[in-house]
């Protein structure tokens, strides 16, 4: 369980091509310490299980996930290269704060940048969510996207808007995005539970 709130940039050091989809060496502000082998670790909103970490040299840290075929297919981690930066989030410890929304990891399926308008103070980015998962974004509601927590500001459709405000920009990914960027779309799971429940007809 995250709250979207993203805590490290890292950034792919490694990458190996497996039988059952691919291995990834990420390097990391976090205390390889504090982290056990078999922890969960968002990465760009896809919760990894990490199977080794360690020290790298310059003071930088590292850990190594994998992902899988149907990780590989429903998410943009297809395209996770060398060089490529993740936002990152540790598992939520009961007692941590709630900063953003209840977030599982589980992402749903890619949603597109169709447009972006960069001002003074903001950044307005418009995204298109598949056909199917659009119903589930609310206008003001929570979504997760790229491990963000993020409030819609309006929807149109398939369509849907955010603002993100400069120091999101400075601590996440979301100042390189750019239009066409395939982007790790997790709806609100209060959101899914309440369409199923009104789905549900007492026979």
């Amino acid at each position: 369980m995250f709250t979207g709130i993203v805590t490290d940039i890292g950034e792919v050091i490694e990458h190996q091509t497996i039988p059952a989809g691919q291995r990834v060496k990420i390097a990391t502000h976090f205390d390889p310490k504090t982290i056990e082998i078999g922890a969960s670790i968002a990465c760009s909103g896809v919760c990894h299980t990490v199977i080794a970490c360690g020290a790298l040299e310059g003071g930088k840290n590292y850990f190594v996930v994998e992902s899988a075929k149907e990780t590989l297919d429903l998410t943009n981690a297809g395209e996770w290269q060398v060089g490529r930066k993740l936002n990152l989030e540790r598992s939520l410890q009961m007692g941590d704060e709630l900063g953003g929304h209840l977030v599982l990891g589980h992402v749903d399926a890619s949603a597109v940048i169709v447009e972006r308008e960069d001002h003074p103070d903001s950044v307005f980015f418009k995204l298109r969510a598949p056909d199917q998962l659009a119903r589930f974004i609310p206008a003001k509601g929570s979504v997760a996207l790229d491990g963000t927590s993020l409030t819609v500001n309006d929807v149109d459709g398939d369509d849907f808007t955010i603002f993100l405000i400069p120091h999101t920009l400075d601590n996440t990914t979301w100042s390189e995005k750019q239009v066409g960027d395939k982007i790790n779309l997790e709806v609100d799971m209060m959101a899914r539970y309440v369409a199923r429940l009104n789905e549900y007809t007492p026979s």
